[in-house]
């Protein structure tokens, strides 16, 4: 399949038992394209792309349906770090609310308003980033000596101590 036809799938939902694309979904399609920086690439087979230039198809496609809410699992995995936060910067630049699960801190620092985090299938903090990723939550659910700050650039970083997996376990009671 073609990038195009890809994207083009995102529209479905929007086609009765019979339904055929229209304007409307040519026009949402070219808008994704263009969105995700892809419209270059829309005749390419999508089996030839890179795993970054897959995860903007992707999001094209996801895109074209015209979502007020996208929930994203791990949308990152396999990609290179440059490719992680062109992807992470083009879903903000969105604008659309966005639920996605992330297991790389730095990553959900960077691109997250309000984090939950789970431990043992239990939610143990949510709330605005800096509230939830403190010092004993890092240190209790990951095991880190670790601290977050917001720096001059607005972006939230995570900072490690030298030896962040030979921290002993705190009891789930002490978690600040």
């Amino acid at each position: 399949m073609s990038v195009a036809e890809v994207v083009a799938l995102g529209r479905t939902p929007h086609h009765g038992l019979l339904g055929r694309d229209g304007a409307e979904d040519h026009r949402a399609v070219q808008e994704a394209l263009g969105l995700c920086g892809i419209h270059q690439m829309a005749e390419r087979d999508v089996t030839s792309l890179s795993g970054g230039e897959r995860q903007r198809v992707l999001l094209a496609r996801a895109l074209a349906q015209g979502p007020r809410l996208l929930v994203l699992d791990e949308l990152t995995n396999h990609l290179d770090i440059r490719a992680r936060f062109e992807l992470l910067d083009l879903i903000r630049s969105t604008g659309i609310t966005t639920l996605a699960v992330l297991h790389d801190l730095d990553l959900a620092a960077r691109l997250c308003d309000h984090l939950v985090a789970l431990h043992s299938g239990e939610v143990v903090a949510a709330g605005p980033v800096l509230d939830v990723l403190t010092p004993g939550l890092l240190r209790e659910v990951f095991g880190v000596a670790a601290s977050a700050d917001r720096h001059a650039d607005g972006v939230v970083r995570i900072t490690y101590g030298a030896q962040p997996l030979a921290l002993e376990r705190v009891p789930e009671s002490k978690v600040s």
